[in-house]
Parts: C-alpha cells; structure tokens; sequence
C-alpha cells in the first residue's frame, strides 16, 4: 500500500490544501504516507484506523512526528473516529471508503468531527466502488456536505487504477 497510494496519497492532501493551523483527520492512514505528508503542512494530523497492524506501520513510518505531537493515531472506524465534535478542519480518506461498513454512517461521522466550513477530500479505486461517483457525491450531501464536486484522476504509475476523486464542504451551522 505504501508504495501503489503514494502518488495519490500525496494528491489528495495537495488536494486538501492544508495550512499550519489546521487540525486533519486522515481516516485509514494505512502504513502512514499521507498521515505524514498531512501533518508535514499542518499543525497535527490525527490518524483513524481499525487495525493495530496498520496503526503500527503508520507509527513506524511517523515516529518523529508521533515524538513531537504533530502526528496522533488512534483505533477507530468511519462511522466511530472517537473523535469530538467539531474538532477537524480537514478529513482526507484515500482507498479506504469501499471497506466501511456503512457509507452513510461514515460521511455523518466525519461530518460531525468537521467544524462548520470543514472540508472533506477522498480518493478510491474506481474498480472497488460499488456506487457511481455521482451516488457517492449524493451521499456525502446527504451527510450534509455542500459544494460537492466529484471527478475521475488516473495516478501515475503502471499499477495505479483509475481513481475517483470527492470533495466536500461541511455545511454546519450555516457554513457554506
């Protein structure tokens, strides 16, 4: 993983656009990539992942930022970050929103952990999603997302598929 979603790892939080001031929840950090290309641009990146091993890789791959406080990994899944309330400016996700249990669920969660103006920025194998792009989309609006756009991006390298690309405003408290 770390080497087939480097390049788009890397995309996504150029994507996000992340200042030094920004809290970012990168949700399925995998083995770190883009945990550590999040949090060398902003103040702290919070990594969210169900498994201990990947969790373990990401803490490998981040010790020094995980010694210094700007990198935090925790257990958690899409629909349960263990996060609080308003307490990201940025979520990131790459290739990991066709392995949550519940779609809808997942997009209320980091809706809820996003403080109003919040944005969301995902990226998955076209060939692993089971909706069209444009039902994604649906379903991050109905999370209450705004400003919705969705596209395709083909990553460079010989093994990178076709991706599908989302991102969103979290539209809380009159945000948009």
């Amino acid at each position: 993983m770390a080497y087939t979603n480097a390049a788009t790892e890397k995309h996504i939080v150029e994507v996000a656009d992340l200042d030094a001031g920004h809290t970012v929840l990168v949700l399925g950090p995998g083995p770190g990539v883009g945990l550590r290309a999040a949090a060398e641009r902003a103040a702290v990146a919070i990594g969210v992942d169900p498994s201990e091993d990947m969790l373990r890789l990401s803490e490998q791959r981040c010790a020094d930022l995980v010694r210094s406080g700007s990198v935090r990994l925790q257990a958690g899944t899409a629909e349960r970050t263990g996060l609080d309330d308003d307490s990201a400016d940025v979520a990131v996700t790459v290739n990991n929103v066709q392995l949550w249990a519940d779609r809808r669920a997942g997009f209320a969660e980091i809706a809820r952990v996003l403080r109003p103006g919040g944005r969301l920025v995902l990226s998955v194998h076209e060939a692993h999603l089971s909706v069209t792009r444009h039902q994604l989309a649906a379903e991050a609006e109905a999370a209450g997302f705004v400003d919705v756009q969705s596209w395709t991006w083909d990553p460079p390298g010989m093994f990178a598929g076709r991706a599908v690309q989302l991102r969103g405003v979290n539209k809380k408290d009159g945000a948009s």
